[in-house]
């Protein structure tokens, strides 16, 4: 199992480096271009034009891996690292289009708000239903740290699952606002879920050959992405990323774990959540100095320091780091007896 985990995460990265090397070049051929927003901080307009849709590159690994490293799995008939893979995917292919439309358009707008919503929704309830017709997927909800588990109607937890989803999604999505910053914060994401599987042995070893493949490919990519980026990773990329981390939430069978493990996703939504109320409500206020959290440090909020995106990287990277590790203490217990 040790050997599979590692040359997934080694393959991987690999890829994510050659990818990267012609796939880069390619896309500036193309002037595949991102427009920056206006309302963002001035420094960021000198970022535009750098390529965008550069999620591609470590997805790419992900794919080689599941279907390579992972091939012995579907063997023996565990397709639940593949089941994971499509649906993020599915998502990624949202974030594709949703980056074509704006580089047809050549400005920061592509999909509607509610197309995505209403897409990503049905998505996630395939996804759930399929977990649950081939068995990975229990009613139960486990609640880390407490290890009960409480029975939930098929109905209601559908639902919540779908809504799970969708918001982990998009917390995913608006991290991804600094070089490296959705990146880096979703490594120790993944890393977690590789810990788990060496925790709780080879009935999970297909999920963490996925998520050893992306925590190789995330760090091949970051070689292009560390700012100053070479690429971003664009809508594909970050909602990719997305799906990922919430379907293998659900696949090892414990989505309440994203609560402390998506600790700075959950940050940068609800920093976006207050913003955008509280300006309602104010007729013109504002909490942060912009929105989400990370732009609030990079503009220099609450203590005046601006926050370089280096520095947010580490520390963005760090706080997700140790929330991991909280995490997995949370679950530690599952299945010792």
């Amino acid at each position: 199992m040790t050997l599979k985990l590692m040359l997934a995460f080694v393959l991987a990265f690999i890829v994510a480096v050659i990818v990267g090397k012609y796939y880069i070049p390619w896309l500036r051929k193309i002037k595949a271009g991102q427009e920056i927003k206006e309302i963002g901080p001035s420094w960021h307009m000198s970022k535009s034009g750098t390529p965008t849709m550069g999620g591609l590159i470590f997805i790419a690994g992900s794919v080689l891996v599941c279907l390579t490293v992972g091939f012995e799995s579907m063997k023996n008939g565990d397709f639940a690292h593949i089941f994971v893979l499509l649906f993020a995917l599915v998502f990624g292919a949202i974030g594709f289009l949703d980056d074509w439309e704006k580089l047809r358009k050549k400005q920061n707008l592509g999909l509607s708000a509610k197309a995505k919503f209403l897409l990503q929704l049905a998505a996630a309830l395939v996804f759930v239903l399929l977990l649950r017709k081939f068995g990975y997927l229990t009613t139960q909800l486990y609640i880390p740290f407490w290890n009960v588990e409480v029975n939930i109607p098929d109905a209601l937890y559908f639902i919540l699952a779908a809504f799970i989803i969708v918001g982990t999604v998009n917390s995913v999505n608006l991290t991804d606002g600094v070089d490296g910053l959705a990146s880096g914060t979703s490594m120790p994401v993944f890393f977690f879920y590789v810990t788990v599987t060496f925790l709780w042995g080879e009935r999970y070893l297909s999920l963490g050959i996925f998520a050893s493949a992306l925590l190789g490919g995330l760090l091949g990519f970051l070689m292009y992405n560390f700012n100053p980026a070479k690429v971003f990773m664009g809508d594909t990329g970050s909602l990719f990323l997305g799906g990922a981390v919430a379907a293998l939430a659900f696949a090892y069978d414990m989505p309440l774990i994203l609560i402390t493990l998506g600790i700075v996703f959950i940050i940068e939504t609800l920093s976006d959540i207050i913003q955008v109320s509280y300006f309602k409500l104010t007729h013109g206020k504002r909490v942060f100095k912009m929105a989400p959290f990370h732009h609030h440090l990079e503009m220099g909020g609450w203590t005046g320091k601006k926050w370089k995106e280096k520095e947010l990287f580490w520390l963005f990277t760090s706080v997700s780091l140790v929330f991991a590790i909280i995490s997995f203490l949370g679950i530690y217990n599952r299945f010792q007896f």
